[in-house]
């Protein structure tokens, strides 16, 4: 069986002990006092694309946010009660400085480069409609780059996305 650390040890309902029981063919948390089953679900981010002149707007991460000095398409996670539209464009802002228009989802994708949160990952097409480009929250500094030469990124399945964004503007998508 391919169980990982367990991470939570109480029941968010009663403050029980948790345990791993087999449930439903998986194993599960399960709370010893009052039965609660404590499911682990992914978090979801968003991540815009904004491209100009066939280049992609990317940001260096800061030395105080994860994988700092890597870049990564804009991003962020959704709050709690959160539209996913809202929710990249509230990101995209703070991240950058730009306020964008959605035009599409691009794609999805589940992300497990850190072994410790498992996040499923939305990436928008949009296009900036105001405000000035400038890095804030977790970015340091922000840029525009030719598919084929972007730094190194801090996200895996942000290159896949690049991968398909190049695909695409050959007609393969």
């Amino acid at each position: 069986m391919n169980m990982r650390k367990q991470r939570f040890f109480y029941c968010p309902k009663c403050g029980g002990k948790l345990q791993h029981q087999q449930v439903a063919e998986k194993q599960r948390l399960v709370c010893l006092s009052c039965g609660y089953i404590f499911y682990e679900n992914p978090i979801v981010g968003v991540a815009a694309i904004v491209m100009e002149n066939g280049k992609i707007l990317l940001g260096r991460r800061s030395a105080t946010a994860s994988y700092p000095g890597l870049w990564c398409i804009p991003c962020g996670y959704v709050e709690y009660e959160e539209d996913v539209y809202d929710a990249v464009c509230r990101e995209f802002y703070e991240e950058t400085g730009l306020r964008i228009e959605v035009e599409q989802v691009f794609t999805a994708l589940s992300n497990f480069h850190n072994p410790n949160v498992h996040t499923v990952g939305i990436w928008f097409i949009a296009h900036a409609i105001g405000g000035t480009l400038q890095a804030g929250d977790d970015i340091a500094e922000v840029g525009y780059f030719a598919l084929d030469s972007v730094p190194e990124l801090a996200f895996p399945t942000d290159m896949q996305v690049i991968e398909l964004l190049k695909n695409k503007s050959k007609g393969f998508i």
